[in-house]
């Protein structure tokens, strides 16, 4: 930036033929701005640089804010006389070649934003220094020195008197040449603009300038009156209300005892309005309010008008109406120019912008009334005093709320910061709040590196949820289930990977009370009533050998008192036991040896919890969100909180801002695409649209019906995965599968009622008892079934492993038989064997053709385990029951029909080479999903068979038949 040259300024004229081609104006503003410039340049050397020089050194903070006004005064003046040589420059340009350079060159012209932008910062610089009196404090430290300068500061002003103070003069000296020079922009402007006429191109862009400097002269005026009034206020004050009050940029824009107004209930006795602040004084007390944070709201009459503010409401009141009238336009004035966040041009009131302030703002605010918001600072979005939208609490201790608020409370989703007293250390509640408190679905984080992701309810835990403990904590819990006011009652599941336990059962006040079955990792398993956290009276307790005891226990599953014992051979022992430390089990009692066998479906297969724990209630806390969401109208702003929500993990996260934040469907989204969802499934109704439209639903994790699947296999899991998979719950998990299914459906239904309501049309008829179950069997369950196979085929296998493993021993010795063989051996009618598919090379014979009968019947059973859907593996069996009948008809030369005589020994042979692994548990989970629909009819037929088949395949001698040593080379096969 050039330095205002100080020298004797002489100015070069055009020659008189260029001045001749141009307008007299043109000319004119070339001589303004070369007087204005010189002007500027002995305002800096003989006013600005004098004025920093007597600047004192800088110890004093008052004294020191004044030297750094009068630095940026001095640099404002250097960038508008810079500004000015530009100007001339382009001046100058213009009038040696009128011909090549064109009026709309001129900087005036083409960049008059600019240029009033120079002139504002000056005005602001000079302004600033006037409101605190700069020039006169700094005049102080030379007062001999300025006296002797009147002489020259009349040269360059007019009216400088002898008598007047040195700071009225300095005050002149730095306003009234840009005062002079901005009216004559105005008067040359205006003129050019007549000259050139209406037709001119450059037209719009002189009447544009014009119009700018025309308005700065008001700006000037209005700006140097408030500067000036803020200057006399400060005088009528207290040292002390002065060094609050007092900064160079604030402007007093009304005070009551120019325009005298009451406030109720302070009774001020004073108010001053500032152009950021309104001020209220009582005494000794101040009451600052941020013109940001002040709501106007006119009165009933004239004769009143009220402010609200985040922790204040008061009235305005005067006798005059007039008066006012003033106050209201200038506190509501002033409030819109505080959040515009500059100054109305040219005059306050006067700006382009809506003349109401909005009553949704954003702002910050630190809270000084006793309550929870108690020294805490919020900053974002309000709504009359309160906040209202997005927003940030913190308090003094460090805890930190983001989220939404609503008329003042957190209100919507929020995420809160709780410290410990543990450096780097704190609780995460990532929650759905409600009027202040969390209420509906939530994650927390605590700083013990517990999580709990569940609902909640006046800010306890409390509905479903699931607590779980570092695996590296003293004792690892993890607890899935119901909670009441911030404790566990209720159906729950709890995992103590320490002793290798998991407790299924009821809940009460946060101890286990009530009918319960506890599953250890060894594999034993206790049902019996659990009371504070004991067991008591009688149970019944399940050994993994099979062994069965009926009496009381301790806390760790000892035999203690009054029992008897089955053992798996039937033999029976009752009496009292006891257990004496070192020293084993003690008994006084009978052993009965004379016992039959038992059946195994006694013990082996005995099923615990089933009729202890209703299967429709175990799990209402699920259900009961989404029920609750249904019965509102599936309102999108529900959805997170009744349905719940995904967000990743953030324990690694802890010591950073990140952490206030999480990864979720944006909330703005959820309205839209719930009407979407809801479309889609009044669209697709019909059966075959249905399904698919369902599958969709329930692969969907944003979806309602995918949210309650997912909800549904966490529980599941929870109960049956790990030390839960048993044999004795496959019963429990069986009819929990089936209730879930019949609830999805029942969920869907309620969807589909919400969308046609919606759109106006009739709600669907009730269902019957049978259509719902048909529904339920032959449509849901089969899409469900996937989500929950794992764990339930899991415990199929377990029931069934005996079974399945003489089934194995059975299918080993008969793959030992070549396939004619084998087919004799199962008494196969030999005008039903297939020999004629077989093809021999030449050394070999057909007694010893292995795995090449019925080959294509082997291999479609063979698929029934790539799927997981019963009706297709019924489907499957259907086609191998098809393909047998084929390799039967094409033998025959004919169609025919197989009975069951001659069904059965082929099916046999078809299952001894397909191998099926766990054919047992394959075979009763069809027979248990299966739906109730093919009951009595083909499905059903073929799957008794099939049971047949793998009985017989079980029987000793089947299992036992030895191959004979060699074969007869005279057989005619």
């Amino acid at each position: 930036m050039g330095q205002c040259d100080t020298s004797e300024c002489t100015v070069e004229p055009p020659e008189s033929g260029t001045l001749a081609m141009c307008r007299p104006e043109e000319a004119a503003l070339l001589r303004l701005e070369e007087v204005f410039s010189a002007t500027l340049a002995r305002i800096n050397s003989l006013v600005l640089q004098p004025l920093l020089e007597a600047a004192p050194e800088a110890s004093d903070p008052w004294v020191r804010e004044c030297l750094q006004l009068l630095q940026q005064l001095h640099r404002s003046s250097q960038q508008l006389w810079d500004v000015t040589e530009e100007s001339l420059h382009s001046l100058r340009e213009r009038l040696r070649h009128p011909e090549a350079v064109g009026l709309e060159s001129l900087l005036l012209l083409q960049s008059a934003d600019r240029v009033l932008q120079v002139h504002l910062e000056y005005i602001e610089s000079y302004t600033c220094c006037v409101a605190v009196q700069a020039f006169q404090k700094a005049a102080k430290r030379r007062s001999e020195y300025w006296r002797g300068q009147r002489k020259v500061l009349r040269q360059v002003l007019l009216g400088v008197s002898s008598e007047g103070s040195v700071g009225t003069a300095l005050l002149q000296a730095l306003r009234q040449p840009l005062a002079h020079h901005v009216q004559q922009y105005v008067l040359l402007l205006l003129s050019l603009g007549d000259t050139i006429g209406e037709c001119h191109p450059t037209r719009e862009l002189v009447i544009h300038a014009a119009g700018l400097f025309g308005d700065l002269q008001s700006f000037m005026r209005q700006e140097l009156d408030q500067a000036m009034a803020t200057q006399a206020l400060w005088p009528t004050l207290s040292s002390r209300l002065r060094d609050v009050l007092c900064t160079p940029a604030r402007r007093l824009l009304q005070d009551s005892q120019d325009v005298p107004v009451t406030v109720t209930p302070l009774r001020a006795e004073r108010v001053l309005l500032f152009d950021d602040a309104l001020v209220l004084l009582q005494g000794h007390n101040i009451h600052t309010f941020d013109l940001k944070l002040v709501w106007v709201e006119p009165g009933q009459d004239r004769c009143t008008f009220h402010l609200l503010t985040p922790e204040e409401e008061f009235s305005f009141c005067s006798k005059d109406p007039q008066g006012l009238v003033v106050w209201q336009w200038k506190v509501t004035q002033a409030v819109c120019q505080a959040l515009r966040g500059k100054k109305d041009f040219p005059v306050l009131g006067a700006g382009l912008e809506p003349s109401e302030p909005p009553t949704c703002r954003c702002g910050a605010y630190t809270f000084r009334a006793e309550g929870r918001f108690c020294q805490a600072t919020y900053e974002g979005e309000w709504y009359w005093g309160r906040p209202h939208g997005k927003g940030t609490l913190k308090w003094p201790d460090g805890r930190n709320h983001v989220g939404d608020f609503c008329q003042g409370l957190e209100h919507g989703f929020g995420i809160r910061l709780v410290p410990q007293a543990s450096e780097d250390k704190f609780d995460c509640y990532k929650c759905h709040w409600w009027e202040g408190s969390m209420c509906g679905y939530g994650i927390c984080e605590y700083s013990t590196s517990e999580v709990y992701k569940g609902y909640f309810q006046e800010g306890l835990r409390h509905g479903f949820g699931v607590l779980e403990s570092a695996p590296q904590a003293p004792r690892p819990l993890r607890y899935t289930g119901h909670w009441e006011r911030g404790q566990r009652s209720g159906y729950g599941v709890e995992e103590d990977s320490n002793r290798g336990e998991r407790y299924i059962g009821m809940w009460q006040t946060d101890q286990r009370h009530g009918p319960g079955v506890m599953v250890t990792q060894a594999g034993v398993c206790y049902q019996g009533t659990f009371q504070a956290d004991k067991m008591v009276g009688p149970g019944i307790l399940l050994s993994d050998d099979d062994s069965l005891y009926e009496g009381t226990f301790t806390r760790d599953l000892t035999l203690v008192g009054k029992g008897k014992v089955t053992f798996p051979n039937g033999f029976t022992l009752e009496g009292s036991f006891s257990s004496v430390s070192g020293r084993g089990l003690h008994t006084q009692g009978v052993l009965d040896t004379a016992a039959l066998l038992p059946d195994p479906s006694s013990t082996c297969k005995r099923q615990l919890g089933q009729g202890v724990f209703p299967v429709e209630s175990r799990w209402q806390g699920v259900y009961g969100p989404f029920r609750d969401f249904v019965r509102a109208g599936c309102p999108g702003e529900l959805r997170e909180a009744l349905l719940g929500f995904h967000v990743q993990s953030s324990r690694e996260l802890r010591k950073s801002q990140e952490y206030l934040c999480c990864e979720r469907t944006c909330p703005e989204d959820q309205v839209g695409r719930m009407e979407d969802l809801l479309e889609e499934l009044v669209q697709h109704r019909e059966p075959k649209a249905l399904q698919q439209c369902l599958r969709k639903a329930l692969s969907n994790s944003l979806h309602p019906l995918g949210k309650l699947l997912r909800m549904l296999m966490l529980t599941f899991q929870a109960t049956y995965a790990g030390i839960g998979a048993n044999k004795h719950l496959q019963g429990l998990a069986q009819e929990e599968v089936k209730q879930h299914a019949q609830e999805l459906w029942a969920a869907y239904r309620g969807l589909l009622q919400v969308a046609l309501q919606r759109k106006g049309q009739a709600p669907e008829e009730d269902e019957d008892a049978e259509t719902r179950d048909l529904r339920v069997h032959g449509l849901v369950l089969p899409l469900v079934l996937p989500s929950f196979y794992s764990e339930l085929f899991t415990l199929y296998l377990l029931l069934h492993e005996r079974e399945d493993s003489l089934y194995s021993q059975g299918i080993v010795h008969l793959s030992l038989f070549p396939d004619a063989r084998l087919l004799e051996f199962l008494d196969v009618q030999k005008h039903l064997w297939p020999l004629k598919d077989l093809t021999l090379t030449t050394n070999q014979r057909y007694s010893l053709v292995r795995d090449k009968c019925f080959l294509s019947a082997t291999e479609c059973l063979q698929k029934m385990i790539t799927t997981v859907d019963p009706r297709e593996k019924l489907e499957v069996l259907e086609r191998t029951y098809g393909e047998i009948e084929a390799t039967v008809s094409r033998v025959l030369g004919r169609e025919h029909k197989l009975p069951m005589d001659d069904l059965l020994p082929l099916l046999i042979y078809v299952v001894s080479r397909a191998q099926i692994q766990h054919l047992g548990a394959e075979i009763h989970l069809i027979r248990d999903m299966m739906d109730p629909l093919h009951t009595g009819g083909l499905y059903d037929f073929l799957l008794t068979a099939l049971e047949s088949c793998y009985e017989h395949i079980q029987k000793e001698d089947m299992r036992l038949h030895r191959l004979p040593s060699r074969w007869s080379s005279r057989e005619p096969w």
